[in-house]
């Protein structure tokens, strides 16, 4: 699976208002619901699973980075957004390091293969340094897909 296959551009967020977790995970979630990728009546449920899912574990995976996720049943395929926090939040990351990239994900409960694949590409690019510090630095909608589009060529090559 590639990011064009979830990545909502319309909600990308290089950005984020957000100073804390809860925050950006509401801010992200909305901007999903802003590209009408989630319907507004769903927002707060989306939220509180995403939510519930970092009470298990913080998915801050280090370096700067968290994937907060969940599954949720009014989505119909996977649906996600990458928010960039220029100052950092903190995440509880198992490094203890503030996040700068947050790549969230919605998918669907009927299909965790599809979530799994998605996750998985994240983890994939999200090892390339190169990737991370050019995603950090992005300052644009479009240079954070300009990004995107080289990782998914890179992945297909």
């Amino acid at each position: 699976m590639k990011f064009m296959d979830f990545v909502k551009p319309a909600a990308i967020r290089p950005q984020l208002r957000a100073t804390d977790k809860e925050g950006a995970i509401r801010e992200l979630v909305g901007a999903l619901v802003e590209a009408g990728e989630i319907a507004e009546s769903d927002q707060e449920d989306i939220v509180q699973g995403v939510l519930k899912r970092e009470e298990l574990g913080s998915t801050g995976i280090g370096r700067g980075v968290a994937v907060p996720h969940a599954k949720h049943d009014r989505v119909d395929q996977p649906v996600g957004t990458i928010g960039i926090s220029e100052s950092g939040i903190d995440f509880n990351s198992l490094d203890g390091e503030k996040v700068h990239l947050l790549f969230l994900l919605v998918s669907p409960m009927k299909n965790p293969t599809d979530h799994l694949r998605a996750l998985e590409n994240i983890s994939r690019q999200l090892r390339e340094d190169t990737f991370c510090r050019f995603l950090k630095q992005a300052k644009t909608v479009e240079d954070v897909q300009t990004l995107l589009d080289e990782a998914d060529e890179r992945t297909s090559a």
